[in-house]
């Protein structure tokens, strides 16, 4: 009841915020915080750590732009197309990787997502070092105009929230179930006869979907894609989105992307503040220096917060509920008392 209240607490916050906060910021935000979402399915419910998830979430933004763009496809068909470019991408990318286990896995994934990054440097339709530009948001079902900020917004938080409900009844579902156990303990799933190598298969094809679904819709929400989405250092950001906000719980990487995007944004107005207040120039470097920020945030993270933001408060909120057998024993005494 307590996470169901959470929630609806959540969305409701959710529905203000674009009356309060810049909505294309918010929408930057859903996405990267739907892609985090992703990316945790597989490694905090499956333990597969990919590093190469910028590969579904830059191509799946070139695919939808490209359809919507350049082949003229209305907003949906544009998703529905980044998400089977993704999707097929995982498929080729699975099968080969989750062959292998543990670093060789993950060095397997970003060396094709590398692959596929020098892939959309020389291609024409990527538009190579400039990335495609002037993508049109077009309308919704030919109906609503999406060119109004708080108009998509709602649209994109919609997604955001299927996507979450989506990944959240898959980890209680039989099959997520069954991810968890080869998380677990992968000889014991095997002895018990699950074809382990489908299963994971299938948990790397939902993410890389799920992922091009988040970069197509970023793409459309800030009308351009760029080399960057596809970059190596996408892949250790969203990485660093999920440690930070709580490996394997549902809501720590929106947290994490929260604060990861925030950092980013608004760290150099920050610093501006800072030096405007104190009068020391020195603060105004903080807003260049966000990836220095980022590593620091990533080591404290490590040494301190191995759980996460949000894994160190379920933590906290266990050790203070008192165990029932004291309370059980505390009652007795009291009435006997």
């Amino acid at each position: 009841m307590n996470k169901k209240v959470g929630y609806a607490i959540a969305l409701a916050a959710a529905l203000v915020a674009p009356f309060v906060v810049y909505p294309v910021f918010l929408m930057k935000v859903l996405c990267f915080a739907l892609f985090a979402c992703a990316f945790n399915l597989l490694i905090g419910f499956t333990g597969l750590l990919s590093f190469g998830h910028a590969a579904f979430f830059g191509m799946a933004g070139y695919a939808a732009g490209h359809a919507i763009k350049v082949m003229g496809l209305p907003f949906e068909i544009g998703l529905v197309a980044g998400i089977a470019v993704a999707a097929l991408i995982g498929v080729v990318m699975g099968g080969l990787a989750i062959r292998r286990q543990g670093i060789y896995f993950t060095m397997i994934t970003l060396a094709l997502a590398q692959m596929l990054y020098f892939v959309c440097l020389q291609a024409p339709f990527t538009g190579g070092e400039d990335g495609l530009q002037g993508v049109p948001r077009g309308s919704l079902l030919g109906v609503i105009d999406l060119s109004s900020d708080l108009t998509m917004y709602f649209v994109v938080l919609a997604i955001a929230v299927a996507g979450f409900a989506l990944i959240m009844r898959t980890v209680h579902s039989p099959f997520g179930q069954v991810l968890k156990a080869i998380k677990e303990n992968e000889p014991r799933a095997i002895s018990l006869g699950y074809d382990v190598d489908k299963y994971k298969l299938l948990a790397f094809v939902l993410s890389g979907a799920l992922s091009g679904l988040a970069g197509a819709t970023k793409t459309v929400v800030l009308g351009f894609e760029t080399l960057t989405d596809v970059h190596w250092s996408m892949s250790g950001l969203v990485v660093l989105m999920t440690l930070v906000g709580g490996l394997g719980t549902l809501s720590g990487p929106i947290v994490g992307a929260i604060v990861i995007i925030a950092l980013e944004n608004k760290l150099g107005d920050f610093g501006n503040f800072l030096a405007g207040a104190t009068g020391i120039e020195w603060f105004r470097a903080i807003g260049e220096s966000v990836t220095i920020v980022t590593g620091f945030i990533f080591i404290v993270c490590v040494l301190a917060f191995r759980r996460g933001i949000v894994g160190e408060l379920v933590e906290f909120a266990k050790k203070r509920k008192p165990e029932p057998a004291r309370v059980h024993s505390t009652v007795v005494k009291t009435m006997e008392g």
